[in-house]
């Protein structure tokens, strides 16, 4: 699961990354060459970067390269290191539950309540802060995967 997991939000996030490659690529060339700016890809430009930033937190996550203070770990022998890495990752699910699920879960609510519209593109800004809970959901299952077979995602 883990594996197919990777492959599709993989696959995700380079569209994602292609995507505002050329949004700002017709950015520059209508700015400068058409002499006319567009006003609609500096704002794709923005909202595709929070995609990318979140949803690349996630996968890093669940690829086991997010920020880490490695001090502690390898003092311990492996049973605890084991042990630690168990209390981090449900430190990290309960992270991702109440700010990400819940608290992301809430914006979207609000800004679908209160109508609020992207300026240039009049896109749905529920939408757009979508991205958290989704991203929530994400970093909940790979460190679920990671918890059920602690010997071999745990121990490194």
């Amino acid at each position: 699961m883990k594996r197919a997991l990777d492959k599709i939000l993989g696959s995700i996030l380079v569209f994602l990354m292609a995507s505002i490659v050329i949004a700002v690529l017709w950015q520059v060339f209508s700015r400068y060459v058409l002499q006319a700016a567009s006003s609609f890809t500096e704002e794709i430009a923005r909202y595709l970067l929070i995609w990318i930033g979140i949803l690349g937190a996630a996968y890093a996550s669940g690829q086991q390269e997010h920020l880490a203070i490695n001090i502690l770990p390898p003092k311990l022998n492996p049973e605890n290191r084991i042990k630690l890495r168990i209390g981090i990752n449900i430190l990290i699910i309960l992270f991702a539950f109440f700010a990400l699920i819940i608290g992301g879960g809430n914006l979207v609510y609000v800004n679908y309540e209160l109508g609020q519209y992207s300026a240039a593109l009049g896109l749905p800004l529920g939408i757009v802060y979508m991205v958290l809970p989704i991203s929530g959901v994400l970093i909940i299952l790979y460190k679920s995967i990671e918890l059920s077979n602690p010997k071999k995602y745990l121990l490194s």
